[in-house]
């Protein structure tokens, strides 16, 4: 984790991370002012933390209550050296708790990740540099030796040159990785977590055998969501982007919709129309980008290449970011490489959601064809010592696609998780259900995963699939469990050998959609250095439905953005207005303005936290509609989630609305005695929201420049540097 420190007056210092700030001072008795800890007071505290955190964990797992287990740290000083300290936690627990959970306990502190960074002795590397922001080296911790050449089936060039390869790309665009976390909880499963340092939005995970190819993994991922925009989509990009040359590739085109919004000839082909307009209900006005927000322009459009005949079609970039979300894409040492990712990536998710969907009963994976892989046995056999049952299945139906599935039972919860895995070899498959399975997640994380049901529509239900693809986390049907299975085990192979092994395993693939009848399309990115694609198989490789072209279109954003940003500057009219369109589109409640608008607030502010009910009740508060916000104020504390401090001013708004709207009590009489449950600061803004010289507590003004907005300037930052980089390329070519 990146952080920076600036420095303040006297001896008060500020440390930057994340979407937090964090303030150190001294004790007079050191010349500073008291004001806040100091920084070694942060570092005892954060190990204190840390044991409480493991402690929580463990007791929320188990529903034993903490409300009566108290924690305490002390340092302990060696007079002869002031470095060598003990830390003592001693914990006081009910006499009601088992002796096997006090033991659970007192082993649940020692898993405190302060406690064993510090144990193993970190390593402090301190150097000066010419610019903290230019200075964009990567900051892994895993340096493979360069000598060292380490294949794996699937990757054309060694382990060690792709990472390298990767992470030398990404250092050029002035990209600061660093690694957040690595897991290793089983024989042979190793994942780990990676993100921009400036701007951790952009993050991805990254799972493997072993530790390398769990880096080349993460580092792939990161480079193919970079190539195809995945890290912005939904997001506004400001209006400098919004009104440059391009907005997302050099080789976009814009289209104007035809008379009452019809859709413009040039985009998509008969095949596609027929897929994604099949009532002729589609408008152009649907399709606008969402990440400009640009209308004047047209309907920002991509070219894909159609692989039966190798025509070029145009596909909105709106509908490609409602509809696929990240399926299809990826990054390769070759183009083929890549496609072989691609094509075995759709095919996982597609299989994947007939099977669930279809309650299909999978056959087993027999013992003797396992044991040919030992690497990934001693992998099952370490969750099943854990006591989490597994079962291998061949999800290929028949023998008709590269997919593999690994399901993990959890007995203590009842929960299950179905991971799946595709790739020409069914080994590799098999890997990387197992991989998927644990990828970022501890033992206690297999706690949280949703029982089986017998119930279909729970399971057929679209955003339980939207969950399977997000994280496997979905409902899986009791029927899929059968001892009965619908499909015969096959022994598949799909892959191939030499040189070429991988383009003939993208041929094999291509084919397998060209048998079913569908049409698949292409487009190849590299103005970043790296070869990335990004394929979409029409009717077959979608997350969403289509139907979100209509009704849940990212663009809707497009209806609110603008006045959402300027509500300190609208009159009363224009906040009308605006309230008039949040009531009138069908919006959840209880969704966050934050995805509405596609902006990055800090989650920490009450704009971050803001919910269309909560915009709803300002609005009308700013309009004196007393009636009106009183009835939201009380929606609000039913069933919003909100921080303490935040329920505790709606609580305060309450009683004030309360009064105020029954003739027969005068708020004068209460108002004493609000202030004293409330506090006047509190109050101060709860009576001026009511009397009108305080507007949207709590929101800070902005505007469509976003002044103030950190977060969303980090991420749009970091857009600019692929902007910056595309635009290069567009002029050398």
């Amino acid at each position: 984790m990146e952080i920076k420190v600036n420095f303040l007056d006297k001896l008060r210092l500020e440390a930057k991370f994340d979407d937090f700030t964090v303030v150190a001072d001294q004790p007079i008795r050191y010349k500073g002012d008291g004001s806040a800890p100091g920084p070694f007071d942060y570092f005892l505290a954060s190990s204190a933390l840390c044991a409480a955190y493991f402690v929580k964990l463990y007791c929320n797992t188990r529903n034993i209550p903490t409300e009566n287990i108290r924690l305490s740290q002390n340092n302990i000083v060696d007079p002869e050296n002031r470095y060598a300290q003990i830390f003592k936690i001693q914990v006081e627990l009910p006499a009601d708790i088992s002796a096997k959970d006090r033991e659970g306990i007192l082993r649940s502190i020692d898993r405190c990740t302060v406690k064993k960074v510090v144990q193993a002795g970190p390593e402090f590397v301190i150097e000066e540099v010419e610019n903290l922001d230019a200075d964009a080296q990567a900051l892994l911790t895993l340096n493979p030796n360069a000598d060292a050449a380490t294949y794996i089936l699937g990757k054309d060039l060694p382990l060690e040159q792709t990472i390298a390869n990767m992470s030398g790309l990404l250092a050029g665009l002035g990209i600061k990785i660093e690694i957040a976390s690595w897991r290793n909880i089983i024989p042979n499963v190793w994942s780990l977590h990676i993100r921009d340092a400036h701007s951790p939005m952009c993050f991805t995970n990254g799972k493997g055998a072993t530790k390398e190819s769990a880096l080349a993994s993460a580092l792939g991922e990161y480079i193919e969501r970079l190539s195809c925009n995945h890290f912005y989509a939904g997001s506004f990009w400001g209006e400098d982007i919004a009104n440059a040359a391009f907005v997302h590739y050099p080789e976009e085109r814009w289209f104007k919709p035809g008379k009452r919004d019809a859709l413009p000839k040039e985009i998509l082909d008969e095949y596609s129309r027929e897929i994604y307009d099949p009532e002729g209900e589609l408008r152009g006005s649907h399709l606008i980008d969402t990440n400009s927000g640009n209308a004047e322009r047209g309907i920002c459009s991509l070219p894909y290449v159609r692989q039966s005949d190798g025509e070029v079609v145009y596909f909105p970039s709106n509908l490609i970011e409602n509809l696929f979300a990240s399926n299809g894409m990826s990054a390769g040492n070759t183009l083929a490489e890549a496609q072989v990712q691609c094509l075995s990536e759709i095919f996982e998710r597609a299989v994947k959601r007939e099977i669930l969907e279809g309650e299909i009963a999978l056959p087993d994976v027999p013992q003797e064809v396992l044991a040919k892989y030992p690497g990934i046995l001693a992998g099952i056999q370490g969750l099943e010592e854990q006591g989490f049952p597994v079962l291998v299945k061949d999800a290929s139906l028949g023998g008709l696609y590269p997919v593999m599935c690994v399901t993990l039972m959890n007995p203590r919860t009842g929960g299950v998780f179905a991971s799946f895995g595709a790739h020409p070899s069914l080994e590799v498959a098999l890997e990387r259900s197992l991989t998927e399975l644990l990828q970022g997640r501890s033992f206690e994380g297999l706690n949280d995963l949703p029982q089986p049901t017998f119930v279909s529509n729970a399971v057929t239900e679209p955003n339980n699939f939207v969950e399977h693809f997000i994280d496997s986390s979905g409902v899986v049907s009791w029927r899929f469990f059968s001892a009965k299975a619908d499909y015969e085990f096959v022994e598949w192979d799909f892959s191939a050998e030499g040189e070429s092994a991988n383009a003939d395993e993208a041929a094999t693939l291509f084919g397998i959609l060209k048998e079913m009848g569908k049409e698949a399309y292409m487009a190849v990115y590299d103005h970043l250095g790296a070869t990335a694609c990004r394929i979409l198989v029409p009717g077959y490789s979608e997350v969403y439905p289509v139907e979100d072209l209509i009704w849940d279109n990212t663009n809707k954003a497009l209806l609110f953005r603008e006045d959402i940003l300027n509500l300190h500057a609208l009159d009363d009219e224009q906040l009308e207005d605006l309230l008039e369109r949040l009531e009138n589109n069908e919006l959840d409640e209880y969704s966050d303005i934050a995805t509405l608008i596609g902006i990055e607030f800090d989650e920490n502010t009450i704009w971050g936290q803001l919910t269309v009910v909560e915009l709803k009740l300002l609005i009308n508060l700013a309009l004196q509609d007393f009636e009106e916000a009183k009835e939201l104020v009380e929606t609000f504390l039913q069933y919003n989630d909100n921080t303490v401090d935040r329920g505790l001013f709606y609580q305060a708004l309450n009683v004030v609305l309360e009064v105020t709207l029954d003739d027969d009590l005068e708020l004068a009489d209460y108002v004493i005695n609000f202030r004293r449950m409330f506090g006047n600061e509190r109050m101060d803004a709860v009576l001026g929201s009511v009397d009108g010289s305080v507007r949207f507590y709590g929101l800070t003004p902005t505007s469509m420049k976003l002044e103030g907005l950190d977060r969303h300037a980090r991420l749009i930052d970091s857009y600019k540097k692929l902007h910056a980089a595309r635009s290069k390329a567009a002029a050398s070519n």
